[in-house]
């Protein structure tokens, strides 16, 4: 017996087939939260982006997935979209360092069943992985404060006008000095 085997003998609640496949563009967090779900019985397949990963899943339809929303050559959800094509029971879940509602609810529509906010450690993607359909997870221990959320929405906005501030600021129903003051600073905690 490995010591996947043994892994999987101590944690029932992950099925035979524990594939995971891993899309994040931040090598850094993709080796770690790889390592981390490794030694919780997953096996990782880590991919870059949207093009590493549709490779990947030609190859191997995984039982799991976690995939960030914004990748260096395109978007998580093209990811989310080929997976659901090639194995509808998979169970993704979507991180994103811009957590906010539209893209919540774009992330559940094309087939994630949970939507994590980034830095998340690897005890909340097992959690969200591995609960049960209509099970609700518990809430966060460290959530966003209100000022943090905020700053997510505005900067969500700036980006989807394409880094204008005076169409952000009449979109938002601010100032645009306001707004510019609120861009030059850095993200609260």
């Amino acid at each position: 017996m490995t010591n996947l085997d043994d892994a999987r003998a101590d944690d029932q609640s992950l099925p035979p087939d524990a594939t995971l496949l891993i899309v994040d563009d931040d090598e850094p967090f993709r080796t770690r939260l790889g390592r981390a779900l490794e030694k919780r019985g997953f096996q990782p397949i880590l991919a870059a982006g949207v093009n590493d990963a549709a490779v990947m899943i030609k190859n191997m339809s995984p039982a799991f997935a976690v995939v960030d929303l914004r990748l260096e050559d395109g978007d998580g959800l093209q990811v989310v979209e080929q997976i659901r094509q090639t194995r509808e029971d998979c169970r993704v879940v979507m991180l994103t360092g811009y957590g906010n509602i539209a893209t919540a609810v774009a992330a559940v529509k094309a087939g994630a069943i949970d939507y994590l906010s980034k830095p998340a450690d690897a005890d909340d993607v097992e959690k969200a992985l591995l609960a049960r359909p209509g099970e609700r997870p518990p809430p966060p221990e460290n959530p966003m404060s209100a000022d943090r959320v905020r700053w997510e929405h505005i900067q969500r906005v700036y980006e989807l006008c394409d880094h204008n501030v005076s169409e952000t600021a009449r979109r938002l129903g601010m100032h645009r000095r306001t707004l510019q003051r609120i861009l030059a600073k850095r993200a609260p905690r």
